[in-house]
This record gives C-alpha cells, structure tokens and sequence, in this order.
C-alpha cells in the first residue's frame, strides 16, 4: 500500500511538471507590430511594471488553463459572457474567460487524483467518498468565489471613492474648465479603481466614442447603484441642457447621504455578526476560566 501510495504521489508531481512545461506559442512578428503601434494609443491606467520572476514561470499554466477552458467551452457549450462581465469588474482586463473556465476544470481535476490516492492508501470508503465530492465541488467553484469577492471589493471601492470624484468635479466645473476637462483632471489624481475606470473611459473617449457612450461602457463594467446615479444624472443634464455644475453638486449631496446610510447599515451589522465570535470563541474560553476551577474543586471533595 505505502508503495502504491508513493508511486502514484511520484505520477502526479511528474504530470504537474509536464504541464508547467507545455511549450508557450509566441505570436507573430506583424501582431507584435501592430500590439506596438496601438499601445501608443495606450490605456495607462497603470504604470506598467517589469513583471516579477514569478509571473514569469506560471505563463505556461495560464496558457495551459486557457486551452483548456476553450475546449471545454467548445464541447459543453459554457457561456462566457458571465464570466467576462465578472472579470471586467474584478478590473482584470487581460485575463480571458477561458482561463478562469480552464483552472476550474484544473480543480475539478483534483477529485479523481484525490480518489486515486485514497483508494491506494487504503483510506475508508465513506471518508474516500466524501473527500471526493468535497474536493470536486470546492475544486470547481473556488475560481469564481474568488473572483466574485475581488469584483466586489473592487466595486465597493468605486462607490467609497464616487464622492471624492464628484467633489472635484464640482470644484473644477465652478473654476471654469468643461466637463471632458474635469474627467481628464480628476483621472490624474485618483489613484484608485475610480482612476483607473476613468482613464479606460477617456481612453475610449479619444478613439471616437462620444462621452455619453463612453460613460455608458463605465456603467457596464462596475454597475454599482452610486455610480448608476452618477452616470444618469450626467445624460439627463446633457441631454436637457441643465448645467453641469449644478448636477454634480445635488449628486454630491445625494452621495454623502448614501455614504451615511450605508455607514449606519454596517453598524447595526456589527453586533449581529459579533454573536457567532462571541458564542464559539469567547464564551467558551471564559467558561473554562471561570468554572474549572469550580469542576475541579467538586471533584477533589466528592
């Protein structure tokens, strides 16, 4: 059994080195040209850095995963406009949908191998079953539980920095500059998910969208109630030829009141999810501090 077990431990670190090995397909030299030419048109909505060595060696595992999400996408016909709309609010651009759909199958993946490695060992077959199905079901939905998180967080970001955005507006719009003016002005000195979507808007603006398209794409990409408001309140003015700075100073009083709403909503949350804490962790310990003593002394005397 123990060499069964080591044997198939030995198969599956050499499986996993022969995937990390899967040769990369560069592109051709003329899509190189034109990737070239069209970045000096380019989205900076970040500095781009000089990737670490780690990102480096796990390109072949994504180049992998993506092959394989798209044919599995072609043989069970997975729709991928969920997962790109999930990725485009998580703020991963590059990321292709096949990807994601590739390492969940990779997780997925890992049931059989723990089925395998069970069965060697000679593990129960109620735990073998078990660790099966747990392990295929984590395995398969792990991928996008994690993206859905970061979308969220990155979305709850938009809105916590949504005020901040208008407050410039509203200060440069009452200076004298246009509206395009105040978007490029307060896209320099937002840093956050709110600069970085500001500047893929500009961006589309400059290659021939108009502003009110270009901020209809912002609102599909991180649709969040806040900047639904923002988005519309800016249409409707433009579109009734009310002026821009007082829109954008009754959003700003509209936003502030949303932002205390949404503070006092987390605060009457804190007590209810300091129950479960307060009832598996800290009562138990002050149980133990209080009566054993008590125990101990009962059962000495009796």
């Amino acid at each position: 059994m123990i060499s069964l077990f080591i044997i198939g431990v030995f198969l599956l670190a050499l499986g996993v080195t022969l995937l990390l090995r899967v040769p990369h397909l560069s592109a051709g030299e003329p899509k190189a040209v034109t990737v070239v030419q069209a970045s000096a048109y380019g989205f900076a909505a970040a500095t781009r850095m000089q990737e670490p060595q780690e990102k480096v060696r796990r390109k072949p595992l994504i180049n992998f995963a993506m092959r394989l999400g798209g044919l599995t996408e072609r043989i069970f016909g997975l729709g991928e406009h969920s997962m790109r709309r999930l990725l485009l609010q998580a703020g991963m651009y590059e990321t292709d949908p096949r990807t994601v759909v590739g390492f969940r199958v990779l997780g997925a993946a890992l049931a059989p191998v723990w089925f395998w490695l069970g069965a060697s060992s000679g593990m129960g077959f109620g735990l073998l079953v078990l660790g099966t199905i747990l392990i295929g079901v984590i395995g398969w939905f792990a991928p996008v539980i994690i993206l859905s998180r970061r979308a969220r967080q990155r979305t709850y970001r938009i809105d916590y920095e949504l005020p901040e955005l208008i407050d410039l507006l509203v200060v440069t719009l009452e200076a004298g500059l246009s509206f395009l003016a105040s978007l490029h002005l307060a896209a320099e000195q937002l840093k956050g998910p709110m600069g970085v979507e500001l500047r893929l808007m500009l961006q589309e603006q400059r290659m021939g969208l108009s502003v009110n398209e270009a901020l209809e794409n912002l609102l599909r990409r991180c649709e969040t109630p806040s900047l639904r408001t923002f988005v519309r309140s800016i249409i409707q003015g433009e579109s009734l030829g009310v002026s821009t700075g007082a829109i954008m100073r009754n959003v700003a009083l509209e936003m502030r009141k949303r932002r205390r709403a949404m503070a006092e909503q987390r605060a009457q949350k804190a007590p209810t999810k300091m129950l479960f804490p307060l009832i598996f962790l800290i009562f138990p310990a002050m149980f133990v501090v209080l009566l054993g003593p008590v125990y101990w002394t009962i059962t000495e005397t009796f």
